[in-house]
């Protein structure tokens, strides 16, 4: 038995670029960056920031391209894959990425709870499946 599954929470490093397929499927692409910090054996406080690069498609693609932005304080629950290419001069590149299943909106950069476009300002999406 195996289970790949991924929960973060952490804000927005860029704005979501939204694109779509051919077949017309929505894509999101953004990183989020998820900090720790604690407190050193000297007292000293210590933070560290793990950036991680987040794909979601379909309807929770075109969620997250009205109301999410850059900044704000997101969870995001998916699954991790790796893939790989070629680049333009034939260099094999690869990335690893978290494919999102669920979206939850935590709150914005000024912390007000409130997210753009958000009907009413309910910035509480609930669980946003794909």
């Amino acid at each position: 038995m195996s289970l790949n599954q991924c929960n973060f929470i952490g804000r927005v490093g860029r704005p979501p670029e939204i694109r779509y397929t051919p077949s017309g499927d929505a894509v999101a692409n953004f990183s989020m960056a998820c900090s720790e910090s604690w407190k050193d054996k000297t007292g000293q406080k210590q933070e560290k920031t793990e950036w991680v690069n987040v794909v979601a498609w379909r309807r929770l693609a075109e969620i997250i391209g009205q109301y999410v932005g850059k900044g704000d304080l997101i969870f995001i629950s998916g699954k991790m894959q790796t893939r790989q290419w070629e680049d333009k001069d034939g260099g094999k590149r690869s990335t690893t990425e978290i494919v999102a299943g669920e979206m939850k909106m935590l709150g914005t950069k000024n912390g007000d709870g409130v997210s753009r476009n958000t009907p009413q300002g309910n910035s509480d999406m609930g669980d946003v499946p794909f």
